[in-house]
């Protein structure tokens, strides 16, 4: 056990480490050998995980522990925010966790760090496939980033019996104090993937460097002994001659439609792993989609619109599941959101009269606040006449049911209030949202008598 906390469980200021990884950047880690999270706060209302990369960490934890119980235990203290400040070090993440009465252990959880070999590599994997490191820098780390490193021999993420539990109560296997560490490290490893790879040796400075330094040296090895000089015409020559030269040519018109992509199903047949189907819709939608941005780009006024938010891959899995691809391609998207395929067919329902906002909604990843709910119920107040108005039951922050009725009002981040219906005994969205709670849920309501 290490020695850089003190008797109460608190972080001492030296940790008897003296020189490793360099001095403390103004995050609290120590250059690129360690790196400190503050506390995270309490979570409600979601799980701990939405990467599959995080849900893969909590797989092989849960999969691992021999008590589901201490599962349990531990999944109560990570909610309430019991655990503190988390380490993270090659080999190691470490923090302190309360118990309810006030009294805090030390827990570890040890994860095999990556040979020299396995480095080597994964480096040269990343820098064979640009992607790669583009993921990485955008904090993501995709299937395929490793289904490559596991090609390579390198085993990025744990598997059953990776993570090995130490903790200062003295249990022999995994506790409620590491089983809440590892619950946290889920959430940080959700926002930055950088994390694992911490854990397993390399810290996110020294990785990129080495990434660069291999890029470079491959490029370098690529290119004649002496470049050519570049050709041009020096821009004094250009702005001299700006009045006698000819204007630019419009740019082209704006297709009637998006191209068609073209067929893949040839004679021969496609690799293994390979479907054409699957490639023939990914090249249609991308189609439709340049050819939709490329009309907002040439409309007028385009400069002055605000930038439309990116999706997430699950958004944008349900936006293509909306646009009717199939049943063989449906069950794919399905597959990969993590949907079964009649929650897909809810979350096209909801896609299908708002887009993102309205996803938000029926998979309730927004809670409002004690001063939102006040402000929708002055609103529910005042949306009818008290003779007209229904009787609501609060069911869950956010929800309101019509009582003697299968009808129900959500409201959204923005305000507008979302109808749903109740069908075969799951809430499904029933039309589009309004500002007016009583004009959304009017056709709910009748549809329902």
């Amino acid at each position: 056990m290490n020695d850089h906390f003190d008797e109460d469980g608190e972080q001492s200021e030296h940790d008897g480490r003296e020189g490793f990884g360099g001095p403390e950047g103004p995050d609290g880690s120590r250059d690129d050998g360690e790196k400190t999270f503050a506390a995270l706060p309490p979570v409600h209302g979601r799980g701990f995980a939405r990467s599959w990369w995080g849900q893969t960490w909590l797989k092989a934890l849960e999969d691992t522990a021999l008590d589901s119980e201490q599962l349990k235990k531990g999944r109560r203290h990570a909610r309430e925010g019991s655990v503190g400040a988390v380490s993270v070090r090659p080999g190691r993440i470490t923090a302190v966790v309360r118990d309810r009465d006030g009294t805090g252990q030390r827990g570890d959880v040890l994860l095999q760090e990556l040979s020299d070999a396995e480095w080597d590599r994964f480096l040269d994997m990343a820098v064979d496939r640009a992607e790669h490191i583009a993921a990485l820098l955008d904090r993501e780390m995709p299937p395929h980033l490793v289904e490559d490193a596991a090609a390579a021999g390198v085993e990025l993420l744990p598997g059953i019996g990776d993570l090995e539990p130490e903790c200062g109560c003295g249990a022999w296997d995994l506790c409620p104090h590491t089983a809440a560490l590892c619950y946290a490290v889920a959430r940080l490893l959700d926002q930055d993937p950088f994390v694992l790879l911490l854990m397993r040796g390399r810290g996110e400075r020294r990785l990129l460097d080495e990434l660069q330094a291999r890029s470079v040296s491959r490029a370098a090895a690529g290119m004649p002994e002496e470049a050519p000089e570049p050709e041009g015409v020096p821009a004094g020559e250009v702005f001299a001659a700006a009045g006698v030269l000819p204007p630019l040519p419009l740019p082209p018109p704006l297709p009637d439609a998006p191209g068609q992509p073209p067929s893949l199903h040839t004679e021969a047949d496609p690799a293994p792993g390979v479907d054409p189907d699957a490639l023939e819709f990914l090249a249609s939608d991308a189609a439709v989609r340049a050819h939709r941005m490329l009309a907002k780009a040439l409309a007028p006024g385009h400069g002055r619109q605000p930038v439309e938010a990116g999706l997430t891959p699950d958004e944008d899995a349900v936006r293509m599941a909306a646009s009717v691809p199939g049943p063989v391609i449906a069950g794919r998207l399905a597959a990969g959101t993590r949907r079964q395929r009649a929650e897909l067919e809810l979350a096209v329902r909801a896609w299908n009269t708002g887009g993102p906002a309205a996803l938000t909604v029926l998979d309730d990843t927004w809670t409002p606040g004690p001063q939102a709910l006040a402000r929708a119920s002055a609103v529910l107040d005042g949306a009818w006449e008290a003779a007209d108005r229904p009787r609501l039951r609060a069911s869950g922050a956010g929800r309101w049911t019509v009582v003697g009725a299968d009808a129900q009002l959500r409201l959204g981040g923005d305000g507008r209030w979302w109808p749903y219906r109740k069908e075969k005994g799951r809430w499904a969205p029933a039309g589009p949202a309004d500002h007016d709670p009583a004009a959304a849920l009017a056709g709910v309501v009748a549809g329902s008598d």
